[in-house]
């Protein structure tokens, strides 16, 4: 397989995990909110609330320190690897960048991306997440 393409096809699975990890921060407070007004025990996992806290709480430190996102950067740099210009895209770099990126002051990334991040503190007040009980009830003999 051709050096560049092997780069432009990491770059492609970069680009959608970035995408990957969009839809698990943005769907995952959703999930939150419906799946506890449903009455939905996994959504208050500790491990799910974890992860989806840990996701917002980078992004949110990055935009205050006005750093590039860890997967923006390896997509970029394994797009040079394979020798793409900023005109040339792949179908898939193509359509997910459109979804995925705006042309915006870099202010209002980082008040919205704050804004969402203390939305997930608060949902992580108002549902607080559950350790997994190991105790089962006995059964009588």
């Amino acid at each position: 397989m051709d050096n560049s393409l092997s780069y432009q096809l990491l770059a492609d699975a970069v680009l959608l995990l970035h995408f990957g990890v969009v839809v698990f921060v943005v769907a995952g407070l959703a999930a939150i909110v419906i799946g506890n007004l449903r009455g939905l025990r996994w959504v208050n996992s500790l491990w799910f609330r974890l992860a989806h806290l840990a996701a917002i709480g980078v992004v949110v430190v990055q935009s205050l320190l006005g750093k590039l996102c860890p997967l923006t950067g390896l997509e970029l740099w394994l797009r040079e690897r394979a020798g793409e210009s900023a005109y040339t895209t792949s179908f898939i770099e193509y359509w997910v960048q459109r979804v995925l990126f705006y042309e915006a002051p870099s202010w209002v990334f980082t008040l919205s991306y704050t804004i969402f991040g203390l939305l997930v503190v608060a949902a992580w007040w108002r549902y607080p997440p559950r350790m997994r009980s190991h105790h089962r009830k006995a059964s009588a003999a």
